[in-house]
């Protein structure tokens, strides 16, 4: 096995429950908070304002949240994903 497939084999080792942050992009930062909201008590996320495109059309929030399993940090991916307010998740 050479290390290219070593690399992609591998799972990242992940200690539950922690900490995880979620880059959310969309257009309208008011809409992305309010999906938020609707996706994850607001009261356990820090929300921290990131980067704005060059054209002003796009911009980026941080959600950090604790996630208790993968499944719950893979359904936030999901549910993130899944809202209109919010074009892209990293």
């Amino acid at each position: 096995m050479n290390e290219d497939e070593k690399i992609d084999g591998c799972k990242p080792e992940i200690d539950y429950p922690c900490r995880w942050q979620y880059r959310l992009i969309g257009e309208e930062r008011h809409a992305m908070v309010a999906a938020i909201g609707r996706i994850k008590d607001m009261a356990g996320c820090a929300i921290v304002d990131g980067n704005v495109s060059s054209g002003g059309r796009y911009l980026s929030l941080t959600v950090e949240t604790t996630v208790a399993d993968e499944a719950e940090r893979m359904r936030l991916y999901q549910q993130f994903g899944a809202d209109p307010a919010i074009k892209v998740v990293l």
